[in-house]
């Protein structure tokens, strides 16, 4: 390569990509960025230091121009249109081997759509997850490509280079197939719906329940981050109950609006599972209640309405909050089970082969749901690789049936005092339900049949059946 040509492009110098770059040059890389907005190509440059090779340009053909070949150019652009908008500009700039990375959170059909197009044109598409938010990209990500084997090949030291690290190892590896690299990112994103809603049931119990000060609550999660549910969400929850507002004084999470805001990856999740289908209620019920936080007005006039009093619970403190503690520990661990599963289903359906080992490995560090289980869980799937579903493997069951208890007894003392916990509760539900033999749904079947001659399977002999109820 010739020293006056750059190893890397990015497209899109916000907050992720420049961050992206700069962790790129700060392992040796020489890169090249654009963005329309001038600004955040001097902002890349301010940010930068004499012993980078950083370059910002104002025009994607000057960009372009001075990427050594294979040119690789990545994309942080908002999803949808702007991807193909841009896809659209590059083309007659780029040549046949060239590689195209969508490092944004695309919906896996656009990806798959991308991907042929982009094919016909002799060119590589990688459709690439990034998880750790404006750090993790600085210092480390969890990164999750896909799709083009040739392409990730040649990404691969540079990918491994900027990648978080957990026992020396890069948390980065090829996810699979086609769109199997935003697949993967979008039930991650799922996973992180459906654990944020169980944290936060969480804390209404401690806040409304039990009328902790945030200052507790931060000792009580901090406490959590030592020991089993140590995690990225828990670590940064106990944070923030001792942030305060500069403009009151007050707590600052005290005077954030209770209407919660989504991107479209927890919605995509949840559709996308009806698809397969698979069942994933506890990361349904989490976009189902932030869609629930954004008619303030409504349930302000319903509080008003139906005054529910919310009865304080009666329990000893210190054996609640262990309780407490032990329930959210079970149902993130449920949580954790419906996505992996559902991309055990995808990748059989899509034929994406998605490595779950290679998944939860690289889930350990750098992304938003790191956690101490997914050691766990990369145990299991070294065990068994091709683990329909973690809560089948016998170790985790072992944990789970230790925390089974907790998980019922919360859920019974916190529901009496009108405290909404519907992920906890969906989540002991699927528990419930995938470990029974013999579901009440044979008389859903007989209903079906009775009403619309849907027919049924027996019991005692193969073949489909319909019956004329009298």
């Amino acid at each position: 390569m010739s020293n006056n040509l750059f190893h890397f492009g990015m497209i899109g110098l916000g907050t992720m990509g420049r961050n992206l770059l700069l962790n790129l040059a700060d392992h040796g890389y020489s890169v090249i960025g654009f963005d329309k907005d001038e600004q955040k190509g001097a902002a890349l440059l301010n940010e930068s230091t004499p012993q980078h090779k950083v370059k910002a340009v104002s025009s994607l053909q000057e960009m372009v121009q001075q990427l050594a070949q294979p040119r690789k150019i990545m994309m942080l652009v908002p999803a949808g249109k702007p991807v193909d908008d841009v896809i659209d500009s590059l083309l007659p700039l780029l040549q046949p081997g060239d590689i195209v990375i969508d490092g944004g959170n695309s919906f896996f059909e656009d990806t798959l759509r991308r991907t042929t197009f982009l094919q016909s044109k002799q060119l590589h598409f990688v459709g690439m997850g990034v998880s750790g938010g404006e750090k993790g990209a600085r210092f480390g990500p969890s990164i999750m490509p896909g799709g083009d084997v040739e392409a990730w090949k040649n990404l691969q030291p540079l990918l491994e280079a900027v990648a978080a690290k957990v026992n020396g190892e890069p948390c980065v590896a090829y996810m699979g197939k086609d769109a199997a690299g935003h697949y993967v990112k979008m039930v991650h994103n799922g996973i992180e719906y459906a654990i944020m809603q169980l944290i936060s049931e969480v804390y209404d119990a401690l806040r409304t329940g039990l009328g902790l000060s945030n200052a507790e609550m931060h000792q009580v999660f901090s406490k959590w981050n030592e020991g089993e549910l140590k995690s990225f969400l828990i670590e940064i929850s106990a944070q923030i109950f001792l942030q305060k507002d500069p403009d009151t004084g007050k707590d600052l999470l005290d005077v954030i609006l209770d209407k919660a805001g989504s991107k479209g990856t927890g919605k995509w999740t949840s559709q996308e599972a009806m698809n397969l289908p698979i069942s994933i209620p506890t990361i349904d019920i989490a976009v189902a209640f932030r869609n629930i936080s954004v008619y303030k007005e409504e349930r302000v006039a319903a509080e008003a309405l139906y005054q529910p009093q919310r009865i304080p619970i009666a329990a000893d403190k210190t054996a609640f909050i262990a309780n407490l503690g032990n329930a959210l520990q079970a149902a993130i661990i449920i949580c954790y089970a419906q996505g992996l599963a559902m991309l055990h289903k995808a990748s059989s359906v899509y034929n994406m082969d998605i490595p779950l080992k290679d998944v939860v490995k690289i889930w350990r560090g750098g992304c938003i749901i790191r956690s101490l289980l997914l050691e766990d869980f990369y145990m299991a799937y070294q065990n068994n690789p091709d683990l329909a579903n973690i809560l089948l493997d016998p170790q985790l069951a072992k944990m789970l049936q230790t925390k089974e208890a907790a998980l019922r007894n919360v859920i019974v003392q916190v529901v009496q005092s009108k405290i909404a916990v519907t992920g906890l509760m969906s989540a002991l539900g699927y528990l419930d339900a995938y470990t029974d033999a013999n579901m009440p749904v044979n008389l859903i079947q007989a209903q079906r049949d009775l009403f619309g001659a849907h027919t049924y399977q027996r019991i005692d002999k193969p073949g489909t059946f319909h019956t004329q109820w009298d």
